[in-house]
């Protein structure tokens, strides 16, 4: 009887909405997405525009319970997050909202806002900032995690250079460098006519099509090098010619950021060490785009660099979207941070240059991330050393006068010669000439990413 009176009371429970009691609703208010939206665009007076997925083929559950009469931001959000989707007002257009999934590397200029807002409080003084500075930097190594990766280096590489070109002003000379084995990073150097000792310009190359061969990118190489730096760029993973190594897909990887990262460095540091007129205490690297977020982890990844121009990107509110930025979450080192942070950390009190625009997310900098900037170089005593030139009405790009502004900064903090900076004087050439395997891949050349992937799972087992 006992136990037939504890049955009773467990169903009595049940039904009288105990805990294990949950209504249910049927399924005729589990509706698609854009119907719902649609709904709530009509009600609410808004357009709804949905981008990287379809609408209707996403189901909402119980989603009339999910509308909120009174509120179009309740509404949407109880509709969009249990989806992991996300919405927001469109700044361009009144009246529009725009939906679109969730993305870990992008936020809004209210969340960066808000997220400078609490670093900032982190360190009151400047003993606080050297303390977070090293957090951040160890932080961020720690998550890059190349370790493996430079073990695997090969000791006597496999370097294939080509002829030296001479231009007005400035030589070229493509190059090969084999860094794992197999594996080469490819590139150019851009070096000028004058002897003497010189500084080192490096640039990884942005995820604009054409890569390192685009005319912008030889316009920008080529006057550093008129100017008096060596200059030396590389390919993005994936790209240029190792894109005739692994292919395109490999760019999007999970080891594309460490494979990106090591190449940056190993190429820095066979270019000092292979070239006698390199003043290493005059070290720059420079980027725009991806190219920025390289420039910025090679500063971490090698602390000789001195000065810093990365251009249209580094904000509070985006991490790069590319796996080769994004994806090692180096934003979480430290219990939390972002690029403009780790940008301080690795730089400050050394020169920087950021440049700006009102086209893309870097349209905050001048009120956002540059007075964040400002307040940490302020800390160690060298507000002055730190720059931003924004374009409000340019896009993104590392245009004519992004370049420009990048001549005089690295004149003025590299004792290069701004009177050399004529783009009219370059030689643009064609991708062909600038191809370090324009000939084919050499023997014992990695030939696919399949081929890298056997390679890189044997460096794992030895961990």
């Amino acid at each position: 009887m006992k136990f037939l009176r504890f049955i009773l009371l467990a169903c009595a429970l049940c039904a009288g909405g105990g805990v294990a009691a949950q209504p249910v609703a049927t399924e005729r208010f589990d509706r698609p997405l854009g119907e719902v939206l649609d709904e709530v665009a009509a009600r609410f007076g808004v357009q709804i525009r949905c981008k990287r997925f379809a609408a209707d083929t996403v189901t909402a559950r119980c989603a009339d319970f999910r509308l909120r009469p009174y509120s179009l931001d309740e509404s949407l959000d109880n509709l969009l997050r249990p989806l992991d989707l996300v919405w927001a007002r469109d700044a361009k257009h009144e009246g529009r909202i725009v939906v679109q999934p969730y993305e870990y590397y992008r936020h809004t200029p209210d969340d960066g806002r808000k997220l400078l807002a609490w670093l900032s409080a982190q360190y009151a003084d400047s003993a606080a900032w050297a303390r977070r500075r090293v957090e951040v930097l160890d932080g961020v190594r720690k998550i890059l995690a190349l370790e493996p990766f430079e073990r695997a280096l090969v000791a006597r590489p496999d370097i294939r250079l080509g002829r030296i070109v001479r231009h007005d002003g400035y030589t070229t000379q493509n190059y090969a460098l084999e860094t794992l084995p197999g594996l080469y990073a490819c590139g150019t150097v851009y070096a000028p006519l004058a002897r003497g000792r010189h500084p080192l310009v490096v640039s990884p190359a942005g995820h604009w099509e054409g890569g390192r061969y685009r005319p912008d990118q030889q316009l920008r190489m080529a006057t550093f090098a008129r100017m008096g730096a060596v200059a030396v760029d590389m390919d993005i993973f994936g790209w240029g010619d190792s894109e005739r190594q692994v292919g395109r897909e490999a760019h999007t990887t999970v080891y594309a950021m460490q494979m990106q990262v090591l190449w940056s460095k190993a190429v820095t540091r066979w270019i000092v060490s292979a070239r006698r007129d390199i003043d290493t205490t005059r070290m720059a690297a420079t980027g725009g785009s991806g190219g920025a977020t390289h420039a910025l982890l090679l500063a971490v990844v090698e602390p000789r660099f001195a000065v810093l121009a990365p251009v249209v990107h580094l904000v509070s509110h985006f991490d790069g979207g590319c796996p080769c930025e994004s994806g090692r979450p180096v934003a979480l080192a430290a219990g939390g941070s972002c690029m403009p942070e780790i940008l301080a950390a690795a730089m400050a009190p050394k020169p920087v240059l950021t440049v700006s625009d009102g086209g893309d997310w870097t349209a905050t900098y001048p009120v956002l991330e540059y007075p964040y900037l400002q307040r940490i170089w302020g800390l160690c005593g060298a507000a002055e050393r730190v720059e931003n030139v924004h374009f409000s009405d340019e896009r993104h790009d590392y245009g004519v006068n992004k370049r420009r502004a990048v001549y005089e900064f690295f004149a003025r903090t590299l004792g290069l010669d701004l009177a050399r900076a004529d783009e009219t004087r370059v030689s643009v050439q064609p991708e062909k000439a600038l191809r370090s395997f324009a000939d084919g891949l050499p023997a014992g050349a990695v030939h696919s990413r399949e081929e890298l992937e056997a390679m890189l799972g044997k460096l794992e087992k030895t961990e």
